[in-house]
């Protein structure tokens, strides 16, 4: 009897140990009464990858966070984003029979087919329903999504961020770690799309689903504190601002608007009344959705005080590649693509991109086919316009800067960005001072002509207020300006282009001799110590050169200052001086022998007779 007893009491053990072991290594059961919570991290990539921070094949994600990722790339970390989240599906288990075998597995089930449709799956394409509630399996989910995302990005990514704003929730913008959180979520299937970027987060990540639990790695537990590491790329639009000197006066570049590199630069030497051209060139911004839509992109242009606008010549041209080589479209002023509006008191021009040129850039199907990309995304743009060097022009080495601001802004941010650059316009003068070595000449009887020898001009000017201030040139001698002293005996000429002149004496007072020949005059800008804090450029100096001899310029490296001294010539016999009046006095006796012998040769020719 007690070995029966024993028997059964080792037998009861040995199924009490079983059962122990049957418990341990069961599959886990969700706990259906758990919260849980969804943890993300945004790093910029791109820096991360150009530094060798980041290689994409040795980073699993797990679900979980990885302590050795978010120490790599915490210098990376990107503050301000987004992420918006919505329960699309709850997560159940199903149990049914299937040709003769008992299948058991988990389904996600959706009341809403809104979801469904952005991704291209129907009801009839749900493992099972009821109820209204229709059942998918996550492989079906995660294809239809890669799908449908590799198929047209942005309008599936339109579609589930649209989804997500009118029915979720909008995470906590990512801290100075690049970190957001949000916990007490109902168990179920998610999706997560990123709703609000900082400006120099190009594009947004794709929308992705995410189970709350999910399964851990090792398939041996649920994991209810799930963190995730989306990834962004970053960046911003850039601009620059160049000039060139006018073809026509300088031939220093070809002429040609389709040429970014032909003869434009941050800086430029022009004359008073010489057109120059500028060029604004801005590489537009990744755009992948409507989150990343440009809804503001204005150019603010300020002229300094001694340049006028042209009017009326404002292109924008889009090119596929940064060198402005593949040409997409050229808009002019009357496309209605853009408006043009002129400051005359700030001496200002705003180019702004108007609703339809803002729907041409983001949504325009010329350029991207199957690609994440949309409108001109990362495309560039090129604005031309010209503007004249007028009287009011600043001289030396103060220049005229010349300043272009770029305002932009996307869809979901609610502030606006900007981005700055500037080149710079410079031009000098002579100024002559007139003298004779003996102080009596009459100035009022001087002039002088300027030639530009570098381009092959004479310089024409306008006399204001005793300065002479350029207004073009001429080929034509007899069309050039012909300039004359002041009272002071000054000729300045104000608006010179960086280049080598002739200044030629053609009349001057009568007993004062001309200048034998014409005096060279050199005005030579190069780049200096000091650089613009705006565009970084190495600002200009100028020096000047009178016959090949340096001199100092004046008021900042302005002007040349050089002196024309003209002598008077050589004494002849004067008039009523006692030379000339021996030589009457003897020209008149010479005529009256003469006289005398004329009328004695006629007397004895009569007596003879």
């Amino acid at each position: 009897m007690k070995k029966t007893k024993r028997l059964w009491a080792l037998l009861l053990a040995v199924v009490m140990a079983l059962g122990l072991i049957t418990t341990a290594f069961a599959a886990p059961t969700i706990d259906s009464g758990g919260k849980a919570s969804l943890s993300l991290y945004k790093y910029d990539i791109t820096a991360a990858s150009a530094d060798g921070a980041w290689d994409a094949a040795s980073y699993v994600s797990t679900g979980v966070q990885d302590d050795a990722v978010t120490d790599k790339l915490a210098q990376y970390a990107i503050q301000g984003v987004e992420f918006s989240y919505l329960r699309v599906a709850s997560i159940s288990t199903y149990s049914q029979r299937e040709s003769g075998q008992y299948k058991v597995g988990v389904l996600y089930g959706f009341a809403d087919d809104a979801v469904l449709q952005a991704i291209g799956l129907t009801k009839a394409d749900a493992y099972k329903s009821g109820s209204g509630v229709f059942y998918f399996t996550s492989d079906k989910l995660n294809k239809a999504l890669a799908d449908a995302l590799a198929a047209n990005a942005t309008t599936v990514k339109n579609a589930l961020e649209a989804a997500v704003r009118n029915g979720g929730k909008a995470m906590p913008e990512t801290d100075a770690n690049g970190h957001s959180k949000v916990g007490g979520l109902e168990q179920g299937l998610y999706l997560v799309v990123e709703t609000r970027v900082p400006e120099n987060v190009t594009s947004t990540c794709s929308p992705f689903f995410v189970s709350l639990p999910m399964t851990t790695v090792d398939g041996k537990d649920w994991n209810y504190d799930v963190t995730v590491y989306p990834k962004n790329q970053t960046g911003s639009p850039d601009l620059e601002k160049t000039v060139r000197e006018d073809k026509n006066s300088t031939g220093k570049n070809t002429g040609s608007l389709t040429d970014i590199a032909d003869g434009y630069a941050h800086i430029a030497t022009a004359s008073v009344g010489d057109v120059v051209e500028y060029q604004i060139i801005s590489k537009l911004p990744t755009i992948t959705s409507k989150a990343t839509s440009l809804t503001t992109y204005t150019f603010v242009d300020t002229l300094s005080e001694g340049i006028g606008y042209n009017r009326s010549d404002v292109v924008i041209r889009f090119y596929k590649d940064a060198g402005c080589k593949n040409l997409i479209t050229t808009w002019g002023e009357d496309s209605g693509k853009f408006s043009v509006a002129y400051d005359d008191a700030a001496n200002t021009m705003t180019i702004g991109m108007t609703e339809t040129g803002l729907a041409d850039i983001n949504e325009s199907e010329s350029v991207y086919t199957g690609s994440v990309k949309r409108g001109y995304s990362d495309c560039t743009m090129r604005i031309t316009y010209a503007a004249t060097l007028t009287a009011g022009a600043k001289l030396g080495d103060s220049d005229n800067p010349n300043e272009v601001v770029l305002t932009w802004k996307r869809t979901n941010t609610g502030y606006f960005d900007t981005l700055q650059d500037c080149c710079h316009v410079y031009t000098y003068g002579v100024d002559v001072l007139k003298q004779f070595s003996d102080g009596k000449g009459d100035l009022t009887n001087v002039n002088f002509l300027l030639h530009n020898d570098t381009d092959g001009y004479f310089v024409t000017a306008e006399l204001v207020g005793g300065v002479y201030h350029v207004t073009g040139h001429e080929v034509k001698e007899s069309k050039a300006t012909v300039f004359a002293p002041n009272g002071e005996g000054h000729i300045r000429v104000m608006g010179l282009e960086d280049d080598t002149y002739t200044l030629t004496e053609t009349a001057t007072d009568k007993g004062y001799v001309l200048l034998k020949d014409g005096i060279e005059i050199v005005i030579t800008a190069v780049e200096g110590e000091s650089a613009c804090e705006t565009c970084g450029v190495k600002l200009l100096t100028a020096s000047g050169s009178v016959n090949g001899d340096a001199v100092d310029m004046e008021d900042g490296n302005a002007i040349v200052p050089l002196t024309v001294i003209n002598n008077p010539g050589f004494d002849l016999p004067k008039t009523g001086g006692y030379g000339t009046w021996m030589f009457t006095v003897g020209g008149c006796m010479l005529l009256g022998v003469a006289a005398f012998i004329v009328v004695r040769g006629r007397k004895h020719n009569r007596n003879d007779q």
